[in-house]
């Protein structure tokens, strides 16, 4: 419980928002991340000697990335540029650059470019900081909640490195809370009991922006309603939120919750829920390529071989999404989530692949029959690598029953035909060739 005393006021009127006011100026205020910035840390020694290369950071929503960037620069005494990729184009990045180069006739240091949701910079806007980079006319930190693997070009991603921000727990939010109450000259003037805040906690998700303009908001509205006291509980979290929080946030829980609604109703062959689903997810500005992304693991993990094509159409999905954008791939986004709804269902590829691998756990290295090893040495050859290797295409039906299998495990069936069209027709085939394995 926390319970602060102060001035009986309603909200001092400030246009600065509460999650910019606490936000920390140095390391010592900087909360969480101390896999990075803690003592003896790979980061904060960067940072300390004064030297540090151009990097990602790469986390969820309200973790410190802007922050970390902004102190870093204060700490190096380093001029700071900052781009948000969803608003600017190679324009402002070529800007940006000639600035960063008329520093390098005053001798100083190479200032910093941090450039948001760099994730969002299509493959030329990228290309357009490879040689600023290279050369050091500044030092680039991107910040993105995406895998860089996947949305950063290789030539880039090869001249940074990629530090991973994570949620903040618990204790990390409750610090930040106490902080903003504490600390916040707005807030210390007013009297603020905290019963409760396990739903301040929930609905914020590790999301620190989120915690503070909850708790913002909640204070706001209660400070009309009762200027004496300020009583912050679970239920008075809840109903606030319920009523003016929007009911999609792709930072937070509703963004997990929406997505599983709408793999569940892909994977449940509901195709009126699924496109209700994705038009949630569309409307609440969900990066489409994440959308695309879950449709092709579901593809291959749910509808699999009782139709391989629902695997193609994901891909091309993909891939479509990354050329066209927004507003029109919700259109590409809508064809593909239709088509895997009204797929027929199979997930023998996914048990196959894990049966497999809980089988290689269980037995371990078994040797390689010798029929069926490389032999590309005369010694090779002599101590029987390959003899008896019966080459199919040389049977009728190019098949002939062989062993490919350990002989510790011969005879195990991992891949189960299941019961749909393709696959029945996969059984006969299975069946007439190897007999007994698939008569049953």
């Amino acid at each position: 419980m926390v319970i602060l005393h102060g001035i009986t006021a309603n909200m001092i009127g400030t246009n600065q928002p509460l999650a910019d006011r606490m936000r920390p100026a140095d390391l010592d205020g900087y909360v969480g991340q101390k896999h990075l910035v803690g003592e003896k840390s790979i980061l904060r020694a960067s940072i300390e000697s004064g030297n540090i290369p151009s990097f990602i950071l790469w986390g969820p929503p309200g973790v410190g990335k802007t922050t970390l960037a902004r102190i870093i620069a204060n700490r190096l005494n380093r001029t700071f540029y900052q781009l948000s990729a969803v608003h600017s184009g190679v324009k402002d990045v070529r800007e940006t650059i000639e600035k960063a180069k008329q520093q390098q006739f005053f001798n100083k240091p190479s200032p910093i470019l941090f450039i948001d949701e760099i994730h969002r910079f299509n493959k030329s806007q990228q290309d357009s900081l490879l040689g600023s980079v290279e050369q050091g006319i500044f030092t680039l930190i991107g910040a993105t909640t995406e895998n860089p693997s996947f949305e950063v070009i290789s030539p880039l991603l090869s001249r940074c490195q990629i530090y991973v921000l994570k949620p903040l727990d618990r204790e990390e939010l409750t610090l930040i809370l106490h902080k903003a109450l504490q600390q916040d000259y707005y807030l210390k003037q007013l009297k603020i009991l905290v019963v409760e805040d396990e739903a301040l906690f929930r609905l914020s998700g590790g999301d620190a922006r989120k915690l503070m303009n909850t708790l913002e908001l909640v204070i706001n509205t209660m400070s009309t309603d009762n200027p004496e006291t300020i009583t912050i509980t679970n239920q008075k979290v809840m109903e606030i939120a319920q009523e003016k929080i929007a009911l999609y946030d792709k930072g937070g829980e509703q963004h997990f919750d929406v997505i599983s609604a709408f793999i569940k109703s892909l994977r449940g062959s509901d195709p009126n829920a699924a496109v209700y689903w994705l038009a949630r997810m569309v409307e609440g500005g969900e990066d489409p390529k994440f959308i695309a992304r879950r449709m092709v693991i579901l593809a291959a993990e749910d509808i699999g071989l009782s139709n391989p094509n629902a695997l193609l159409l994901a891909t091309t999905c993909f891939e479509a999404v990354n050329l066209i954008g927004w507003p029109e791939s919700r259109i590409i986004l809508s064809e593909t989530a239709l088509y895997l709804a009204t797929s027929p269902k199979s997930n023998s590829s996914y048990i196959a692949i894990n049966e497999a691998i809980g089988l290689v756990k269980e037995t371990g290295d078994l040797p390689v029959p010798l029929n069926i090893r490389n032999a590309p040495t005369s010694l090779m050859k002599e101590l029987g690598y390959g003899d008896g290797y019966k080459y199919a295409h040389d049977y009728e039906g190019n098949f002939t029953r062989e062993e490919f299998l350990p002989k510790e495990i011969r005879n195990k069936i991992l891949y189960d035909p299941q019961n749909n069209q393709r696959e029945n027709d996969v059984r006969k085939k299975l069946a007439a060739f190897w007999k007994d394995k698939y008569n049953y």
